[in-house]
């Protein structure tokens, strides 16, 4: 029996906090043209998850950061997280000061922050990816 090879692609998003929002973008681009998503994309040849973390999050909102303050939450790899195909998205979270503003830019039709208890019925498995944020903010250490 022969194997089938599927292709992944490698991808990173960013849960963006201020004060108690969260930063979605709302998408340009099928799929989920028009829904609300966490700023993020495509992992480029020669980059890391991080660097493309921040590099994404700077394109699509304006926002700049130390890639070196995003915390890693977690891989997320669910077979169909992505109508395209096959999508491993590494989740970042980070904070900003309070004052920070943001501007859609790249692939983000527009960008909301909105309170991170509302983060719900986000584009792919965001919605999961923002639940998680949440926890670990709540979460003691």
């Amino acid at each position: 029996m022969a194997e089938t090879i599927e292709t992944i692609r490698y991808t990173a998003d960013v849960v963006c906090i201020r004060g108690g929002d969260v930063l979605l973008i709302e998408r340009g681009w099928p799929p989920h043209k028009g829904q609300l998503a966490l700023p993020g994309g495509h992992v480029d040849s020669g980059e890391t998850s991080r660097a493309a973390a921040a590099r994404e999050l700077f394109e699509e909102t304006g926002i700049g950061v130390d890639p070196f303050d995003l915390a890693l939450m977690g891989v997320y790899d669910a077979p169909d997280r992505d109508p395209r195909g096959r999508y491993v998205t590494a989740a970042y979270m980070v904070a900003v000061p309070v004052g920070i503003t943001a501007q859609a830019g790249d692939d983000a039709a527009a960008i909301r922050w909105v309170p991170l208890d509302n983060g719900r019925g986000l584009a792919f498995d965001h919605t999961d990816i923002v639940t998680t944020a949440r926890y670990r903010l709540r979460a003691p250490f």
